[in-house]
């Protein structure tokens, strides 16, 4: 609710209750109550419904959820801003039935007897819903403790989210009603910080400050939420605090991002410097093993050619001696057949 909407108690006309509040939209958020209006559903059907009665007939035949659009028909992906969601704001869907009924049970201007009929019946528990939800939104926050404190243990279960998928009991919603603001992509008018106090206190005072509790005697780590639950913030949290949550994690993804992708090109570049000086030493031993290897390459091959130049001038010595021999024996033979 905006600073400029009137937040005084409007006076009651006969037996009807006091109004909290914008007395025209009820304390809910406009793009819900134009759609309300807007919506054949309401202007065809529900502007001939007089009596309280007709209107829980029709709570019971039609309500089978208690958010404010129903399922798929509206689409927030890809819109930032006062259009994404953030406070309750975002584009518009199709109005549910359940708010249509509510609104509706706001133009009948109810008696405090009448309220209780809704909190009492016993045929479905969206009618005791609703009846929930119409104190919470139009009632003065100084008389919810007295309004809800008799079903803070009810344990009749509820499914208030549209396609199911988050059970819980009336007790649970109702205390969920007075800890928290958010409800299903829409908020619920702000509790003042000292009646909200107060109602803090009160409720550790009987031990039901966790609205995951069924009953008072129970342990806070008796009941254990479902993590997958806890990520998808389904059952707990509001489109606002999951559109704060999910760029939290979005940011927190980016510098891990980017704290990772930094690693790697130092890695990279590390291993390209590695790589380098590696194929360098390669480099480089492999030439000194070429050189070492041509060296004693070129010593054995002089050594090679010594040896067979040393034999060569051997055998030539020797045939020099031989050809130096043969003349003094031929001259011997002469000599001897002279002297014969």
């Amino acid at each position: 609710m905006s600073d400029e909407e009137d937040e005084t108690i409007a006076k009651p006309k006969g037996n009807a209750l006091p109004l909290w509040g914008n007395v025209k939209t009820m304390n809910i958020n406009n793009l819900i109550v134009t759609n309300i209006l807007s919506s054949p559903y309401f202007k065809n059907e529900l502007i001939k419904m007089k009596t309280l009665h007709e209107v829980i007939d029709e709570i019971y035949y039609k309500v089978e959820h208690l958010e404010p659009w129903e399922r798929g028909s509206r689409k927030t992906h890809g819109q930032v801003g006062m259009c994404g969601g953030v406070r309750g704001v975002g584009a518009g869907g199709i109005v549910s039935s359940g708010y249509c009924l509510l609104f509706k049970l706001f133009t009948l201007k109810l008696t405090k007897k009448q309220v209780y009929v809704l909190l009492d019946h016993c045929d479905s528990p969206y009618i005791r819903g609703i009846g929930f939800m119409f104190i919470r939104y139009c009632q003065p926050p100084s008389t919810f403790w007295e309004w809800y404190s008799p079903y803070l243990e009810d344990d009749e279960p509820i499914d208030p989210k549209a396609g199911d998928g988050c059970p819980m009991t009336i007790g649970q919603m109702v205390r969920s009603f007075l800890l928290k603001l958010d409800w299903y992509g829409t908020l619920f008018p702000r509790i003042p910080v000292p009646i909200h106090k107060e109602i803090e206190a009160s409720l550790k005072e009987i031990n039901l400050c966790d609205d995951r509790k069924v009953y008072a005697d129970e342990k806070s780590n008796d009941q254990k939420v479902d993590s997958k639950d806890d990520k998808n913030d389904n059952n707990t949290f509001g489109e606002a605090e999951r559109f704060a949550r999910k760029q939290r994690e979005d940011q927190h993804s980016s510098s891990r991002e980017h704290s990772r992708s930094r690693n790697d090109k130092k890695y990279r570049s590390d291993s390209r410097e590695k790589h380098r000086s590696d194929s360098k030493d390669k480099h480089r031993s492999s030439r000194d093993d070429r050189d070492h290897k041509s060296s004693r390459n070129r010593s054995r091959s002089r050594e090679r050619h010594r040896d067979s130049h040393h034999k060569h001038s051997k055998r030539d010595r020797r045939s020099v001696s031989k050809e130096r021999r043969r003349p003094d024996s031929r001259r011997r033979s002469n000599s001897r057949e002279r002297r014969r």
